[in-house]
């Protein structure tokens, strides 16, 4: 039975898990962000936050002009064995976390693995990623902004189109009946040059027809002309 029993095993023996804890500790300090399984994140963070409280005690102690703390210092030495993440830790990210009572870190998970699907996470402390936290919160933003602002221009792009297909009709329309106007003048006029063309046909065809007998008169009358000179001729010797 667990009754009671704090933490996570980890499937480690005690030296061999506190061996992971340091080095995943000295990891998150010198790069201030890590990515490791939840279960290791999550137990990091509780023993990473105990040594940065003795540092910022230390800190804030020596700040209001105490002499420096070598006991805090070799006791979170223990545990943080490289000499510069030590110091960055009692000088840097303590200054950091000065007014922060507790809650240095922060966990967050990402999802699972590829390949034995085990939960992973993201282990960083809290005051180093605030820029990245705006960032994240502006790009939010941005993002609602950009999505608010695409389904205006969408219903404007609506709107405008509903309006173009309204006046395209309207104009549609409008060239029908012009063009049907026109048909119907082209018609009118087609149908009053037929009957013009007919009457003038009708009309040189009398011509025609007329000509050939006005012809057949005058040769008549050319005719008979010569035989009424003769005949006067005539009239005029029986008279002497």
């Amino acid at each position: 039975m667990r009754h009671r029993v704090v933490g996570r095993k980890l499937k480690r023996t005690a030296s061999h898990r506190r061996s992971l804890l340091r080095s995943l500790s000295t990891e998150l300090i010198r790069h201030k962000r890590i990515t490791t399984t939840e279960a290791k994140a999550k137990e990091a963070s509780r023993f990473v936050e105990g040594l940065i409280s003795k540092a910022r005690r230390a800190w804030n102690a020596e700040k209001e002009g105490g002499a420096m703390n070598l006991h805090a210092r070799r006791i979170v030495g223990r545990d943080i064995q490289d000499k510069g993440v030590l110091r960055e830790l009692f000088s840097s990210v303590a200054e950091k976390v000065a007014d922060r009572p507790g809650g240095y870190t922060r966990v967050i998970r990402i999802g699972q693995r590829n390949g034995d699907a085990a939960e992973m996470a993201v282990l960083e402390l809290v005051d180093y990623n605030l820029d990245r936290d705006e960032s994240a919160v502006r790009s939010r933003s941005k993002n609602l902004m950009s999505r608010s602002e695409r389904v205006r221009r969408s219903q404007e792009k609506q709107k405008k189109q509903e309006a173009e297909a309204v006046v395209a009709e309207v104009e549609e329309s409008v060239v029908v009946d012009e063009v049907e106007e026109i048909e119907e003048v082209v018609a009118e006029v087609e149908a009053t040059e037929e009957v013009e063309t007919a009457e003038e046909a009708e009309a040189a065809e009398e011509v025609a027809e007329e000509a050939p007998a006005e012809e057949a008169t005058n040769e008549a009358s050319e005719e008979s002309a010569p035989d009424d000179s003769t005949s006067e001729d005539d009239k005029k010797e029986g008279g002497e």
